[in-house]
């Protein structure tokens, strides 16, 4: 019978493992003895020293101006926010993000805050929870009223193909809504 060729290769390698490792030390041990000269640099000391000061230019220079861009960039990032996400109150954010940059940031965390909440005493005092913008931007009137302006969402819905099954309840859910709303006016008015 044959030895399988895998095996003899196992021997073998075990043989020499241990003559890699003796023949490591002696080269560790032999360098840590006979030291050569060490240089610091792989570059001449007059390259260093021009290298050295174009480094420094741009340390003085350009850090500070790529830090002072990247403190307003997320300091404006409330105020994209609420752009994109037509808040009414956008101008307020705004200047809470400008007065932001003045105090060090601290107000920051506020309108990053104030961007992402839907303004609930607004939609109660104004009617509607979208910029003025917003209905500029897609081409659609001003709402004169809270169920105007629903009217106008569910147009746009209808547009847009949504199914009818779920437009039809919304218009019942209007309906209800308008009907209790003339209620509360009449009451009002008495």
């Amino acid at each position: 019978m044959t030895p399988i060729p895998r095996v003899l290769d196992t021997t073998k390698r075990s043989q020499r493992i241990p003559g890699m490792i003796a023949a490591c030390l002696i080269s560790a041990a032999w360098s840590l003895a006979f030291p050569s000269a060490a240089n610091a640099s792989l570059m001449s000391p007059e390259l260093e020293d021009s290298v050295a000061g174009y480094l420094a230019i741009f340390i003085i220079f350009f850090v500070p101006v790529a830090v002072i861009v990247l403190f307003w960039l997320v300091h404006i990032l409330p105020e994209k926010i609420a752009h994109q996400r037509h808040h009414p109150q956008f101008e307020a954010i705004r200047t809470l993000c400008l007065l932001s940059l003045a105090f060090g940031g601290l107000l920051w965390p506020l309108a990053w805050l104030w961007a992402y909440t839907k303004p609930v005493g607004y939609k109660l005092a104004y009617g509607t929870d979208k910029h003025p913008d917003y209905f500029k931007e897609h081409g659609l009137p001003d709402p004169e009223s809270p169920t105007a302006d629903i009217r106008q969402r569910v147009a746009s819905l209808e547009e847009r193909g949504v199914p009818a099954g779920e437009l039809d309840a919304i218009r019942t859910d209007l309906a209800a809504l308008e009907s209790r709303l003339a209620a509360s006016d009449r009451s009002e008015a008495r």
